[in-house]
């Protein structure tokens, strides 16, 4: 074996790795991110949920809370976002974030183009997004 094979077969052990359908070898993949959590839900069920969203310039998310954490993984564009107790984070093209259950936040885009984001959390089967949180300002 090469080196570069036995590369591919040591990152496929961190990752795993899947082979293409028509044997053209193994798909690469990528880690964007990892993160151990302790705050899942712990329940015999939990739902995953994949969320699309995109913000246009000027738009703001609610002030809330999440019971779970949730994984924001920005495609296009530049998400700010403000928990409470911490600096703003602002989070581009690529990037990731894991937005901690029960801190309150809102979220923005303070650009001039559309910040496009993919969401994606395991939550206890029908919970809710968000919690509504009324605003102190």
């Amino acid at each position: 074996m090469d080196k570069a094979t036995v590369q591919t077969m040591i990152a496929g052990l961190d990752v795993g790795v899947t082979r293409s359908a028509q044997d053209h070898g193994m798909a690469k993949l990528t880690p964007v991110h990892r993160e151990v959590l302790s705050t899942l839900p712990q329940g015999s069920r939990q739902e995953v949920r994949v969320l699309h969203a995109v913000l246009q310039p000027g738009d703001v998310t609610p002030y809330h809370s999440h019971r779970f954490p949730v994984t924001v993984y920005v495609t296009e564009g530049v998400f700010t976002l403000r928990l409470d107790g911490r600096e703003p984070i602002s989070i581009g093209p690529g990037e990731v974030f894991v937005e901690p259950p029960h801190v309150n936040m809102t979220g923005s885009n303070e650009g001039n183009a559309p910040a496009t984001t993919v969401l994606f959390y395991v939550c206890d089967p029908d919970t809710p997004f968000a919690d509504p949180v009324p605003s102190t300002a």
